[in-house]
């Protein structure tokens, strides 16, 4: 075993420090996603919950922002960049705890380069990004009663029903924190149901979530209703599981899943590192706890309906610790000084190598890798996902000002949306520095917390003008949607989005003239 007078510590925080360093730089290169723009509604109107989420992505962007009074990519981003950097602190002293100050730092490194952990969550703004901080912190308190079961008072307690009750406000599948350790309690260690301070912890994650089920309440519970459709399909359904599958291997860096699995496949040996199962043995016990439950769900979900692959990203915080504790235990077997094994080092090279790719893609060879058809140019671009809208906004601004000077548009004319994307981007890019009013104009599945944003504004007068736009990759009729409002819907105008020469995809702005039927409230109250 590695003595702590090795000098990983200082490793940790160079190894953060230049990641988040290219993290900021990234936010000044790649533009926020479908993802990112929409929780940006959740900090334009925070609430204790939302219709897809509970509110802390919202409250983390509020805080970043200096309450939105500065308002761009790097401070919407700048919360996951600073919880990703905590989290990777957390990892280091929490596999430092299992074994070694090796496997703490092994497994910190597995975080920064797993693109879930530390691109998806820990540098795009999503609720996983708190929640993951949360988890982390979570994890380390867990494992701290195991391993010191003696030290830890009252106050730890409180602090653990705090987190996994932080953890569940950003994604309410943080109670996957209980489940796992309550059944890591009722299979190894069944005296600490003897322990109140167990029951004062999970009161405090019932404090917690209790904003969470207010809200529902006084919503009719439509968050839950709105997740139920999602799970309620039947017959098996093979492609899903296979999809969730390899976008996990993906999500996860193909190389990071492989040393996963290789630790996995070992762990029994691990025994050995642990003189035949001590305490800390234990200990890995009880993150196979934290992560199984949660990968067996969504995989058992993901046979009957689609799921997406981040779902599961959490439980892999878990199977870090424990490969962080394999791998620094193989190197001492070997009698290697390396701080990491090999496996890992081509990892980091996968990862570095797909971030330059894409900023290659983007800047320096863009290439029109989706459709090329012109009824939806660019679908299938992920390209178009991370860049085009500030671009769009220029050219949009001068129409909107020639309009206006001609008398064709009233002046207050809003942006009418009929789903939450391109809502989003609509609101962040080009709404918001023009000061114009977004109105949502749908059935509440389609536009989400848009429903919610339209109670703050104004709505639509019979007589009104409004906009609305098409991004070719997000082809729609607005004809089909909106003839019953107004009297007319003129033909578009087109801004392309080019770049080197590339038509990556056009922009149809339409004019809904003369609105002749005011929309219903989307949000129905009893």
């Amino acid at each position: 075993m590695l003595t702590s007078a090795a000098p990983y510590q200082k490793k940790v925080w160079w190894l953060i420090g230049i990641v988040i360093v290219l993290k900021i730089f990234l936010s000044f290169f790649i533009e926020l996603g479908n993802d990112e723009v929409y929780y940006y509604t959740y900090a334009v109107q925070p609430d204790w919950n939302h219709f897809d989420h509970p509110g802390m992505v919202g409250w983390m962007m509020r805080l970043t922002s200096l309450n939105l009074l500065w308002v761009s990519t790097l401070s919407m981003r700048l919360g996951s960049i600073i919880c990703a950097g905590l989290a990777t602190w957390t990892i280091f002293k929490t596999g430092s705890l299992l074994k070694d100050e090796r496997a703490g730092y092994i497994a910190a490194w597995m975080y920064s380069i797993s693109i879930y952990t530390s691109i998806i969550a820990g540098l795009f703004v999503l609720p996983d990004s708190p929640q993951l901080l949360f988890f982390t912190l979570s994890i380390y308190w867990m494992v701290n009663f195991v391993v010191n079961p003696g030290r830890f008072n009252l106050k730890d307690w409180v602090l653990l029903g705090l987190y996994i009750g932080l953890a569940t406000l950003s994604k309410v599948h943080g109670l996957y924190l209980w489940i796992g350790f309550g059944a890591f309690i009722l299979f190894h260690q069944t005296k600490t149901l003897q322990k109140r301070n167990l029951y004062l912890s999970i009161l405090v994650t019932v404090i917690c979530v209790f904003p969470i089920l207010y809200w529902n309440i006084q919503n009719h519970f439509i968050t839950y209703q709105y997740h139920s459709k999602r799970v309620m399909h039947t017959g098996i359904l093979w492609d899903s599981f296979m999809q969730q599958i390899v976008g996990e291997v993906i999500y996860q860096n193909p190389l990071v899943y492989l040393s996963v699995f290789i630790a996995l496949f070992n762990f029994k040996h691990l025994k050995l590192a642990f003189q035949n199962g001590g305490t800390s043995f234990v200990s890995l016990k009880l993150l196979l706890w934290l992560s199984l439950p949660l990968l067996f769900t969504f995989w058992g979900l993901s046979l009957f309906n689609p799921t997406l692959p981040h779902w599961t990203g959490p439980a892999y915080i878990s199977l870090f610790l424990i490969s962080g504790v394999y791998w620094s235990e193989y190197l001492h077997r070997k009698n290697k000084h390396h701080a990491l094994p090999n496996l890992l080092k081509y990892a980091t090279g996968l990862l570095i190598t797909l971030i330059l790719g894409v900023l290659l893609l983007i800047y320096v060879f863009p290439k029109q890798i989706g459709s090329t058809k012109k009824e939806n140019l660019g679908e299938y671009n992920p390209i178009n996902d991370l860049t085009g809208w500030e671009q769009f906004t220029i050219g949009f601004e001068m129409m909107v000002q020639k309009d206006k000077s001609k008398g064709i548009m009233k002046p207050n004319a809003p942006i009418v949306v009929h789903k939450w994307f391109p809502g989003g981007h609509i609101l962040f890019y080009t709404a918001r520095p023009l000061k114009m009013n977004v109105i949502a104009i749908g059935q509440l599945e389609d536009v989400h917390k848009f429903a919610w944003l339209n109670r703050d504004t104004p709505g639509l007068k019979i007589g009104d003008n409004a906009y609305y736009i098409v991004p070719s990759n997000l082809p729609v009729d607005p004809k089909l949607l909106y003839s019953e409002y107004f009297e007319k819907i003129s033909e578009p105008d087109t801004i392309p989005i080019m770049s080197k020469d590339v038509l990556l995809r056009n922009f149809y702005v339409y004019r809904l003239l003369n609105c002749k039927k005011m929309p219903s409230s989307i949000l129905i109250t009893k």
